[in-house]
């Protein structure tokens, strides 16, 4: 405990919403939870909320919230009338939950957007975050879905740059051989990355969960051609067996794999600045920076059937709660997507927070700019911008445009948490491994989430 800024650890937070005594509730400090619950990212939004006081004489206690148990704990808090006031580090199915369950004073974060400039934000953050002409919540930063194949192989073999089905198929049939596989791909049905790989690959296609109307539409047409797309992937040119984050991750950074989907978090691990995943190719062994250097990144791609490229990425953001210190609440979140705060924030982990906030009104790139120098790493420190060529960080630095997400432009946020728990797309995946086809896995799936849906009813 620093001065009258806390940290309370989410066992404590349990206390605390369920109305046990704990000494800590009695004060009038502004209740701020954040799900960037790691020790070192918590301490950086403990000096960022230092400062914040200082200046304002409001009063901050941080809660560290395991994302595992946000849901129970922000029911158990609003049924006990004890909400926080912010809400930090929020991902999209949690913030339309919130919403769902009229948690979230919209009106606030429509005034803390309207006073930072709703143009310094990039246009797909705000719609992802906006129900109608309801803002949910002001958007902070997110991670990006990316497509990761080597520059080297593909120079080699005269391949283009896989950013389509047929281009990406063609490279994997032609650089599935020598021990390595085309491409490496999550397809554990317990493995959320499943099924947030397999949504980037079918919106690219025009696919969608769920249309206008409140129809699952997993199986039409632009669905089965995605299923389709992935089955051929997962089966001809992968290594066999289910594959999850951590097995994908372990065959690229062996130089075993030509492709992997992953997130945007793979970045500093290929750039040699993570112990724990360090590169092992042959070639890694004199060189830790060679995958880096030969790597190049795919952010949206475009199916056949697709009007245009998309791809998955997950945003979060910040919200401020029914029944808060209002005008308190408002002052933090600005503060925390200001000059002075929002660097620090996005800092924590630049390959995993793509600003967002791009800029101010007087210098529109000033974060993103920022962004890129920043340093990135656990175990060793340095700027994304020093590793990856201008390109590769205009994928990233864009990649907020492409962001497509199931069921958020059709208003069924709530259908999409429910969906994401039981993961039916995950399963639905797994099973082609096994001789489903990919037609019958369409089809499992619609049904699978029209179950879902009608359990909601």
């Amino acid at each position: 405990m620093r001065g009258r800024f806390r940290l309370v650890t989410a066992a404590l937070a349990a206390c605390l919403v369920s109305g046990c005594s704990t000494g800590v509730a009695a004060d009038n400090a502004l209740v701020v939870w954040s799900l960037e619950n790691q020790t070192d990212r918590i301490r950086a939004t403990e000096r960022i909320a230092e400062r914040f006081t200082q200046q304002t004489g409001i009063p901050v206690r941080v809660v560290a919230i395991d994302e595992n148990q946000f849901s129970q704990m922000i029911m158990s808090a609003a049924a006990a009338g004890r909400p926080p006031d912010v809400i930090g580090a929020l991902p999209l199915t949690a913030t339309w939950q919130l919403a769902g369950n009229e948690l979230l004073d919209t009106r606030a974060a429509q005034e803390i957007v309207d006073r930072l400039g709703p143009s310094t934000f990039a246009p797909r953050a705000l719609g992802l975050t906006r129900d109608g002409d309801r803002q949910l919540a002001v958007p902070s930063d997110g991670w990006a879905q990316i497509l990761v194949y080597r520059k080297d192989l593909f120079a080699a073999a005269g391949l283009g740059t896989p950013d389509t089905y047929d281009k990406i198929t063609q490279a994997a049939r032609t650089l599935n051989r020598d021990g390595i596989a085309g491409i490496s791909i999550a397809t554990s049905a317990n493995d959320a990355a499943t099924g947030q790989a397999f949504e980037g690959l079918a919106s690219g296609n025009g696919c969608e969960l769920i249309d206008g109307n409140g129809q699952i539409t997993l199986d039409n047409a632009q669905c089965r051609g995605a299923f389709r797309f992935v089955n051929e992937l997962i089966t001809s040119y992968s290594s066999p067996g289910a594959q999850d984050l951590d097995s994908t991750r372990a065959t690229y950074l062996a130089g075993r794999s030509a492709m992997i989907m992953w997130s945007s978090y793979l970045l500093d691990e290929l750039g040699a600045l993570r112990a724990d995943a360090m590169p092992s190719c042959p070639q890694c062994q004199q060189d830790p920076g060679f995958l880096a250097a030969n790597s190049g990144v795919v952010g949206a791609i475009k199916g056949p059937d697709g009007g245009a490229a998309a791809q998955y990425g997950e945003l979060t953001s910040w919200t401020v709660q029914v029944g808060a210190k209002r005008e308190e609440a408002k002052r933090f979140v600005e503060y925390m997507l200001d000059e002075q705060a929002y660097p620090e924030w996005i800092g924590m982990a630049p390959e995993g927070k793509i600003p967002a906030r791009r800029g101010t009104v007087a210098d529109p790139q000033r974060f993103t700019t920022a962004w890129e120098r920043m340093p990135a790493g656990v175990d060793t420190k340095r700027p994304l911008g020093e590793i990856y060529p201008p390109e590769t960080m205009r994928e990233l630095r864009e990649s907020t445009d492409h962001f497509r997400r199931w069921g958020f432009d059709q208003r069924q946020g709530v259908l999409m948490g429910a969906a994401l728990s039981e993961m039916p797309v995950s399963k639905a995946v797994e099973s082609m491994l096994s001789g489903t086809t990919a037609d019958e896995a369409a089809e499992q799936s619609a049904a699978d989430v029209r179950a879902i849906q009608t359990s909601m009813r």
